[in-house]
């Protein structure tokens, strides 16, 4: 049996201090050289919320457990690839490929430090346990403490005197301590609502601190959707926009008119901006199982139908880095952010101004869940494709109204009833994008030059679309079933508890 252990040191003990209260007799290095370490995760931090920490100290890759640093696995590399699917299919590929999906693996923190390895020698001469310490610059060092077979207890007696000069054992990793250095904590970016109200609050208040969140989301998002550096910071983006959207729609009454007028088209001018871009991004995400719906023989066939995408995409891109970059985005976003940071009025004239927060978000959220009721039980075989597109639409508000509000009812039963609307938003999402899909497709097919195009490819399209009229027909047959479990007796009993009738 072996003894392993981390410790880290005090603030005021150098390494030099340490190594001479040890002794140098007993106490010599074998060692030392200078690295540097980089520690890479997601934009929102997949792989930390995952239990693990990637670190790239050249040319080897580590992925290794949060709390006790063990090795998960490892890999030699030149350099970092960018996405999960182009490193080998080995075990750090395995392990990257699901949790990170379509997110970049990107650069958090690069440290530079010296390690050392010092034995610690017994009296016959022989080395005991052996010390690897690593020198930081900016924060405290780590000491990683191995015992050899069979002196545990030379092991416990160093411990105990390196815990008496102030050494404490530690679980956490090095790169909590190196983000702190830098102002920031692991999680600090996550696309997920948290927004803390009160029930009293003013209702031009707390909308005033709705939008400010979403707009925090935007901006931080806005970098990342400028140099697509993955799909993800745009879909972060469109969101932000959406719910801000959501919020002005169903909010009104609260800011002042021209306020809510101005912005009510500045965002809808920034949805339909993005919206080309992050449509293409979705086509390109979902290629590979477009091509695996399709028999073996006609996948290859699809290719040219990537190319076209790809190209089609980088051109929207292009239009759209145009746009973050003009004068009307940033002086109408700066001016929205000025307006949110200013304190409101005393005497308002917006109706609903005076109107503390749970009273309007009661108000609110009782009639779009009426509205969700009445447009679902008018569905039935028959009804078109847009009723469905319109309940959908609904839903959303319904579900973006829940979210903001959250804060101002029980925990347990809004959490459920948001997780109740969303499995009916998963077949109502599910049905109108492959109706896109299918109009889309037909598009890019009647796009796509006749002359350059294999007939081959063009039918493979044909063959593709038949497949997405077939899935969305049968996403179509769960729609009465899943309205049902969400216009349950219970749901329903839960909605006016916590709303009001």
């Amino acid at each position: 049996m072996t003894l392993s252990l981390q410790l880290q040191f005090p603030a005021n003990l150098p390494l030099e201090q340490l190594i001479a209260e040890l002794g140098s007799d007993d106490c010599q290095c074998v060692y030392t050289q200078s690295h540097l370490k980089t520690y890479y995760d997601s934009f929102d931090w997949r792989l930390y919320s995952s239990g693990i920490v990637c670190e790239f100290i050249a040319p080897v890759l580590t992925l290794k457990t949060v709390k006790n640093d063990t090795v998960i696995a490892s890999t030699e590399l030149n350099k970092v690839p960018e996405f999960a699917q182009q490193f080998q299919h080995d075990a750090v590929g395995n392990t990257l490929a699901p949790i990170l999906e379509m997110r970049a693996l990107l650069a958090v923190c690069t440290l530079a430090y010296q390690h050392h390895q010092f034995n610690i020698i017994n009296e016959d001469g022989k080395t005991v346990v052996r010390l690897f310490i690593d020198e930081y610059q900016q924060i405290a060092p780590r000491l990683f403490l191995q015992s050899l077979k069979g002196y545990d207890h030379a092991a416990e007696s160093l411990i105990k005197r390196l815990s008496e000069l102030g050494l404490i054992e530690t679980t956490e990793a090095v790169l909590l301590d190196a983000l702190e250095q830098q102002g920031r904590t692991v999680n600090d970016y996550s696309s997920k609502l948290s927004i803390s109200l009160t029930a009293d609050m003013r209702a031009d208040v707390a909308c005033k601190i709705i939008y400010s969140e979403l707009l925090k989301t935007i901006k931080v998002n806005e970098q990342g959707t400028i140099s697509d550096t993955d799909s993800e910071f745009l879909h972060d983006f469109r969101v932000a926009v959406r719910r801000t959207r959501a919020a002005l729609s169903q909010l009104k009454n609260v800011l002042p008119d021209d306020i809510h007028s101005t912005y009510v088209g500045f965002f809808s001018w920034l949805g339909q901006i993005t919206s080309p871009t992050r449509d293409l991004d979705v086509y390109l995400l979902n290629f590979a199982s477009y091509k695996n719906s399709l028999p073996l023989a006609m996948r290859e066939h699809l290719e040219p139908l990537h190319d076209f995408l790809l190209k089609k995409q980088r051109h929207a891109q292009q239009e759209l880095v145009k746009n973050l970059h003009s004068a009307r985005y940033h002086t109408t976003l700066s001016a929205w952010e000025h307006y949110l940071s200013s304190p409101v009025h005393i005497h308002p004239d917006a109706s609903n101004a005076h109107l503390t927060i749970k009273q309007l978000a009661d108000k609110r959220i009782r009639k779009i869940f009426k509205r969700v009721v009445c447009e679902g039980n008018a569905i039935n075989d028959d009804s078109p494709d847009e009723d469905l597109h319109e309940l959908r639409k609904s839903c959303k508000k319904l579900r973006y109204l829940m979210e903001f509000f959250q804060s101002l009812y029980d925990k347990d039963a809004i959490k459920a009833l948001i997780k109740a609307l969303k499995g009916l938003q998963e077949v109502l999402g599910d049905f109108q994008d492959c109706a896109v899909q299918e109009g889309s497709l037909k598009q890019f097919s009647e796009e796509m030059p006749p002359i350059n195009t294999p007939t081959d490819t063009f039918l493979a399209i044909g063959s593709l679309i038949a497949n997405i009229d077939t899935r969305k027909h049968q996403i179509r047959g769960h729609f009465a079933e899943k309205f049902a479990e969400f216009t349950a007796e219970q749901t329903v009993a839960t909605f006016k508890q916590l709303f009001g009738n």
